[in-house]
């Protein structure tokens, strides 16, 4: 009986060591990057380096214009003090045909003056930015999701407010441009539910857009999973995936899988510190590790040099850490 017990407890011992699931840290790259601590912000990978630009600092006040960008998540360099755009509240970017750009936002916060946007900007260096139109076809907002898909660069849903909307100021559409300038409605009303602070991915040759809703005055918060071939038609692929439902989170494809990190929900207000990947967006697993960054939302997430990042965001307080993972290349997608 004593060698029994000794050998469960050992058995105990050796597993409790173990890292959950285990799967590798996340290890933190800065506690505090050379930029000020903000969430909501542009991100994303260009040229091998890191780029965060824009974002929030508080709502009573005009959002930020710098642009920061770094080779390793450590040292970050400031392109500019100043660009020449000013919604960057919320704004959508992306890369594509080797430039960096950003689209849409808000400006000012809930003062007087507030609005939103629907200028497409472009910039192949961070310090100068072209103004590739100053009315895209669709409405001025913010928080929609992007992606790059059939050599086109896409643009699903969003809010056209953000502290004073409604539901009406809600989207669904789904729009598309070779160029930046001129925009096509692929379609005016997608079978998924109007919403902003969701997030769209690519993989396997099929948009995937999930999560986000509304959050005031009417908040509303979703975790369905939906699928399109061409962005007309679209396939739900789960109604209530097992993350929680959600707004303001992040959303990358690393080790091919898609992946759904941090965010919030209210009811109570929660920040969320978990992440979970699928391959299909139907089945979907939590990665659980035994080092992670601090619950939060509205912070980047990047893939870059093998690695997948997380950058910023709403920490309670305001972050301008940098963590990053590494999985190796035959890393299980299945437990």
């Amino acid at each position: 009986m004593r060698r029994v017990m000794l050998t469960v407890l050992a058995l105990t011992l050796t597993t409790a060591t173990l890292p959950a699931q285990d799967n590798p840290d996340w290890v933190r790259a800065t506690a505090a990057a050379a930029w000020q601590p903000r969430d909501s912000q542009g991100e994303l990978v260009y040229r091998d380096q890191l780029w965060i630009f824009g974002g929030w600092f508080n709502s009573f006040a005009a959002p930020p214009r710098d642009v920061w960008s770094s080779a390793d998540g450590k040292a970050w360099n400031k392109v500019t003090a100043q660009a020449p755009w000013i919604h960057s509240d919320l704004p959508m970017t992306l890369v594509f045909a080797d430039k960096m750009w950003m689209m849409g936002g808000w400006y000012n916060g809930r003062l007087k003056g507030h609005s939103a946007s629907n200028q497409v900007w472009s910039s192949t260096d961070g310090v100068t930015w072209d103004q590739a139109t100053a009315r895209a076809g669709w409405s001025p907002r913010i928080a929609a999701a992007t992606v790059v898909f059939q050599d086109k660069m896409w643009l699903l849903g969003g809010t056209e407010n953000y502290y004073f909307g409604d539901q009406k100021s809600l989207r669904n559409d789904v729009w598309y441009s070779s160029d930046g300038r001129q925009w096509h409605q692929a379609t005016a009303e997608a079978p998924w539910a109007p919403r902003a602070y969701h997030q769209a991915v690519v993989l396997n040759d099929r948009i995937y857009l999930f999560g986000g809703g509304n959050y005031v005055p009417q908040y509303a918060a979703y975790h369905d999973v939906w699928s399109s071939a061409d962005g007309i038609h679209w396939r739900r692929e789960t109604a209530s995936a097992p993350w929680s439902p959600r707004l303001w989170f992040s959303a990358v494809v690393y080790r091919q899988q898609m992946w759904v990190l941090g965010g919030w929900s209210n009811n109570p207000s929660t920040n969320w510190g978990d992440a979970w990947y699928s391959a299909d967006g139907r089945t979907w697993r939590e990665f659980k590790t035994d080092v992670v960054w601090k619950a939060r939302h509205e912070h980047s997430a990047l893939v870059h040099q093998d690695k997948l990042w997380i950058a910023g965001g709403h920490a309670r307080p305001l972050s301008s850490e940098v963590w990053s993972l590494h999985l190796p290349a035959n890393w299980p997608a299945e437990p």
